[in-house]
C-alpha cells in the first residue's frame, strides 16, 4: 500500500498533520519512537483547553482522537532511513520495515543537550527551563538564575525580568559577557556571578540551590537557560532538506522544505518551542498537504 503522506513523528506536532489528513480522507501512517523532547516536564502550559496538563496525557489523547479515525495507521518504531524513490518516498524502519508514501512530514522534534553538571538533566523541564511562555508563571516572583555568559545575557535577562524581579545571572566560569552588555546588566542592578558550578541541588528534580566548586551556595528556585539541540533522526539530511540560519529545517510559510513533497514541523523547524506552536505547524502542514494532493490529481 502507497500512503497518500508518511509522518515521522507521533507527538503534537505529528498527530496534528494526521488529523488534518485524516480528516480530508487521506490514507496516512504516523511513525512514532515514543520518546518525545518534553517527556520529564511535568505540565504543560500556555496551550489553551490543555493548562496545566500533563505532556503525556495530552499526547495519549491527541492519539486516541486521531486513530478514531479509519484511514490513519499508527506504528511504534523508529525511522531510520528515508529517500526518494521514483514519484514517492520510502521510509525503513528499526524493526526493518519498509513503507512507501507521496508526501513525507518531518516532526520528528529536537534532543536537548544537557550540560554536564550534576543536576542539571535531573531538573531539566521542571525546575531548569528554556522557556518563560511555558514555564514562567510558575515561578513568578522567586528568586531566579539565568545560566549564561553570551552576548544574548541582557535580552535574556530582560525578558526573564517580566516574571520576577529578583534575578541574577550565572556564568559558570569567568565571565565572556561582552562590556556593552555587561554594563546595561549593571546598570540595571542584574548581579553577574562568576564562577564554575559544581552541582545543582535539588530533590526529585525541584532546584534547592547551587554549588559553586569554590564552595559558595546559592538559593534558588529555577534557572533559565538556552541549551544546544541536536535532531531526532538526521532523515532531513538523507532526503537533502536545507536548514535555516538557526540549524532548524528550513521550511517556508506552507510549512513546505527545500525538497518538493517533504514537509516539516514541529520544534525540528523553530526555535519558538511550544505544544500550541508545535500542533499549528503540524495542521498547516496536513491541510497543505491535501491541497497539494489535491492539484496533482488533478493534473
Amino acid at each position: 500500500m502507497k500512503f497518500d503522506a508518511i509522518i515521522v513523528g507521533g507527538s503534537y506536532a505529528g498527530l496534528s498533520a494526521a488529523m488534518a489528513l485524516g480528516r480530508s480522507l487521506r490514507n496516512v501512517l504516523v511513525i512514532d519512537g515514543g520518546e518525545p523532547c518534553n517527556r520529564q516536564t511535568p505540565h504543560s502550559h500556555n496551550f489553551i483547553t490543555q493548562d496545566g496538563q500533563t505532556p503525556a496525557a495530552i499526547a495519549a489523547l491527541a492519539k486516541e482522537q486521531v486513530l478514531k479515525y479509519p484511514t490513519i495507521t499508527f506504528v511504534t518504531d523508529k525511522a531510520i532511513k528515508a529517500e526518494k524513490v521514483d514519484d514517492s518516498f520510502e521510509i525503513r524502519t528499526e524493526s526493518g520495515k519498509c513503507f512507501s508514501g507521496k508526501k513525507v512530514v518531518l516532526a520528528t522534534g529536537v534532543v536537548d543537550q544537557m550540560r554536564p553538571i550534576p543536576g542539571f538533566a535531573e531538573c531539566w523541564g521542571n525546575t531548569v527551563i528554556h522557556c518563560p511562555y511555558c514555564h514562567g508563571y510558575e515561578v513568578r516572583n522567586e528568586k531566579i538564575g539565568i545560566l549564561t555568559n553570551s552576548d544574548a545575557s541582557y535580552e535574556f535577562a530582560r525578558l526573564i525580568n517580566n516574571w520576577s524581579k529578583d534575578i541574577r545571572i550565572l556564568t559558570d566560569g569567568d565571565c565572556e559577557i561582552p562590556e556593552e552588555n555587561l554594563e546595561k546588566l549593571h546598570y540595571k542592578k542584574f548581579p553577574v556571578i562568576e564562577g564554575e558550578i559544581e552541582a545543582l541541588i535539588h530533590e526529585n528534580g525541584k532546584l534547592q540551590k547551587v554549588l559553586f566548586k569554590d564552595g559558595r551556595e546559592l538559593e534558588l528556585t529555577a534557572i533559565f537557560v538556552r541549551v544546544p539541540f541536536q535532531f531526532a533522526t538526521d532523515l532531513h539530511e538523507q532526503l537533502g532538506c536545507e536548514l535555516n540560519d538557526h540549524g532548524h529545517i528550513k521550511v517556508n510559510d506552507l510549512q513546505q522544505t527545500s525538497v518538493p513533497g517533504v514537509y516539516a514541523a514541529g520544534d525540528a523547524t523553530t526555535g519558538f518551542r511550544s505544544v500550541a506552536s508545535a500542533t499549528a505547524t503540524g495542521n498547516k502542514a496536513g491541510a497543505l498537504i491535501n491541497h497539494e494532493l489535491i492539484h496533482e490529481e488533478d493534473i
